[in-house]
């Protein structure tokens, strides 16, 4: 296809928008981020008094890792690199269902123009 053509395909620049905005796929991490809320055990720690405010604060990464869930602890120093890892991901699996699409009905308007050429 040649490029003037490609400049007036809006689904075109759309799949291009979207590879574009992909970035440094190589960052990505797969799973959810989550974060949650702990009592430590130590029969004097201010959690012990199950309040929601006083208990400690833990991040994990949830994820199928070797065909399996698991989870990892995150330390505090890493939380906002895994959080931006994690979305990175996120942004790329609904950028690939859009990509997809746009491909899918490129194929099958190709294929119904094909079919009208040899019928006529």
């Amino acid at each position: 296809m040649l490029v003037s053509g490609m400049a007036s395909d809006p689904e075109l620049q759309s799949r291009g928008r979207l590879v574009r905005s992909l970035g440094a796929l190589r960052e990505m991490l797969p799973g959810s981020f989550v974060e949650h809320r702990r009592k430590c055990g130590k029969p004097n720690c201010r959690c012990v008094s199950g309040k929601p405010e006083d208990m400690h604060a833990q991040t994990l990464l949830s994820v199928l890792f070797e065909g399996k869930p698991r989870t990892f602890h995150i330390p505090a120093d890493l939380v906002e690199e895994v959080r931006s890892k994690v979305e990175l991901h996120k942004r790329f699996q609904q950028a690939e269902e859009a990509i997809c699409g746009i491909n899918l009905r490129r194929l099958l308007e190709r294929k119904q123009n094909q079919a009208r050429r040899e019928k006529g």
